[in-house]
């Protein structure tokens, strides 16, 4: 069995929001749902099941794609992520139009308003164009995240055979942030088989193979429209770093994603609010031994040591060159669709081949895997690497480079695998482990389509907006009421001076008359040809 890992050498005030994610709805998790197999809660709005009396869906059978998987994978019924959703449940709200969500009562990505009728492109845009005041917001967004429970999700802390077939829920509550650790840890992690240690290893519904990029995207999107809910700023896109050429961590700043602790260099710096950051999900070894899951509790603070990782593995981050060479390779998938495949752009994009030859490599990661391996902490282990922050804004650009392949390529979605992929892989099947679900397939389409872009894909006039004027327009913003008071302070100084300056023009004039009075004769300033012109020179100067 073929260890899944990021290739290293190393393995590594609560505030309650109304939101909607995914993974399990905390009203599908109780017993009467499980037992039914019916996974459709009633939208707030109405009242009424998956908001039907208003046309948003209905409840509807779940059909399973049944195309053949690739060997990867030999057991069946065995993992409960095997025909996703199926363990859990076999019926859930199929939404219309624009509406989406696990009781439809959220919009599409990209639509925005009460009835998900307003159609709005966001800009993701490279984090050191942003503005210090946005930089600041997005780290409290993270820490916020960090510091909510979710109401309206919860995760699966025990196999649907410990709970008894359903009857006794096993289920945990989890901060928004933690949310997505979770389900990164859940969709990566290893089959359990039964017993103390006994695992499949070869198994992964969203690396290695042809979801690794829709998985991440939809992954990514969610991720997104979270923060927006639980702000109530829908203005908020995730930023990217673009590491092209980088010779070391860029963003490892207290200003950013934290420095490097001075007193402990595997550490975030006590200057940054992620130094106080617990991780979890990151003992897989640990919970295999007692044949368990993840149950979402802390392990302990982030770890990172940019640079300090294994050389041989990873010489250099990834250059422009390498992103060119990728973007180039014409096939999105080659056989055998998984890790050792060839001029795959997917694999030599995730990191399994070369970015100047295309064959795959053993005992080397390149491009996505090299950036985790790099990190050399919590972003090196698979199951636990969303624990970092700087994972979002990794993913971001891969994401881009994926955006950047789509619009070269244009390929249809016939040359996505239909079928002989790895378990979870395959078109249409639904990715585990999001509720509401999405086919992979589904989202092998342009970020036009689901209502984002990239600035430095922008044309550019645009560009320049998104990169250059609008950091400036936002710090206006920031500080126009300081602004203001200056403006009506210095039109009052001003006003001032020109009055105390004018009163001491007519006192002058009345003292120069006076002494030709008494004198008896007048010298006039100007010629009699310019004595009219006089009074408006005087009275302009």
């Amino acid at each position: 069995m073929a260890v899944m890992h990021y290739p290293c050498g190393c393995y590594t005030l609560v505030v309650a929001f109304r939101l909607s994610s995914q993974q399990f709805p905390r009203p599908c998790a109780t017993a009467e749902v499980l037992r039914t197999k019916e996974c459709c809660p009633l939208w707030e709005g109405d009242g009424s099941v998956c908001g039907a009396r208003s046309g948003r869906g209905f409840c509807q059978d779940i059909v399973i794609s049944d195309r053949p998987n690739g060997p990867q994978y030999p057991h069946s019924d065995i993992d409960d992520r095997e025909r996703w959703p199926l363990v859990f449940y076999n019926r859930t709200c199929q939404c219309a139009g624009n509406f989406m969500g696990f009781n439809c009562g959220e919009c599409k990505f990209g639509f925005f308003g009460a009835n998900c009728a307003e159609r709005r492109e966001s800009v993701r845009r490279n984090i050191f164009q942003l503005s210090v005041t946005e930089r600041q917001k997005f780290i409290s967004y993270l820490n916020l995240a960090k510091n909510t429970i979710s109401e309206d999700y919860v995760i699966v802390t025990g196999t649907y055979e410990e709970m008894n077939n359903g009857i006794n829920p096993m289920f945990a509550d989890i901060n928004v942030y933690d949310l997505f650790v979770w389900m990164h840890y859940y969709v990566s992690r290893d089959a359990l088989l039964g017993g103390a240690n006994n695992v499949w290893t070869d198994i992964d519904f969203a690396h290695e193979s042809a979801a690794f990029l829709p998985w991440h995207r939809v992954y990514l999107l969610h991720w997104e429209h979270e923060i927006r809910k639980l702000t109530g700023d829908f203005n908020f896109t995730i930023p990217y770093w673009d590491w092209r050429d980088a010779q070391d961590c860029q963003v490892c700043t207290d200003e950013l994603m934290g420095a490097r602790s001075p007193l402990n260099q595997n550490l975030i710096s006590p200057g940054s609010v992620f130094s106080s950051w617990k991780v979890v999900c990151t003992q897989p070894d640990e919970y295999n031994s007692r044949a368990a899951l993840c149950n979402g509790t802390g392990e302990g603070p982030l770890l990172r040591n940019p640079g300090n990782h294994d050389r041989a593995r990873v010489n250099r981050l990834p250059t422009s060159a390498d992103v060119e060479f990728v973007v180039s390779l014409p096939e999105y998938e080659t056989e055998p669709l998984d890790r050792t495949a060839n001029m795959s752009f997917r694999n030599v994009l995730e990191g399994f081949a070369s970015p100047e030859t295309g064959m795959a490599v053993r005992g080397q990661s390149t491009m996505h895997n090299s950036l985790h391996v790099f990190m050399n902490g919590s972003m090196s282990s698979v199951q636990g690497s969303a624990n970092d922050p700087i994972f979002i804004l990794h993913h971001a650009f891969i994401d881009s480079i994926f955006e950047q392949w789509l619009r070269r390529h244009q390929p249809p979605r016939t040359l996505y695998p239909a079928e002989n992929a790895p378990i979870g892989h395959n078109d249409g099947y639904y990715m585990v482990p999001f509720i509401p679900l999405y086919r992979n397939g589904d989202y092998f389409l342009s970020t036009k389509a689901l209502g984002y872009e990239y600035a430095y894909l922008l044309d550019p006039g645009q560009r320049f907006v998104q990169e250059f004027l609008n950091p400036y327009l936002e710090q206006a913003r920031a500080i126009w009421q300081w602004l203001l008071g200056a403006g009506v302070l210095g039109a009052l100084v001003a006003g001032i001076v020109a009055a105390a300056v004018a009163l001491a023009c007519r006192k002058r004039r009345q003292r120069k008359k006076k002494s030709v009075s008494a004198y008896g004769e007048r010298q006039p300033l100007l010629n009699s040809s310019e004595e009219e012109g006089s009074t408006s020179y005087q009275t302009t100067l």
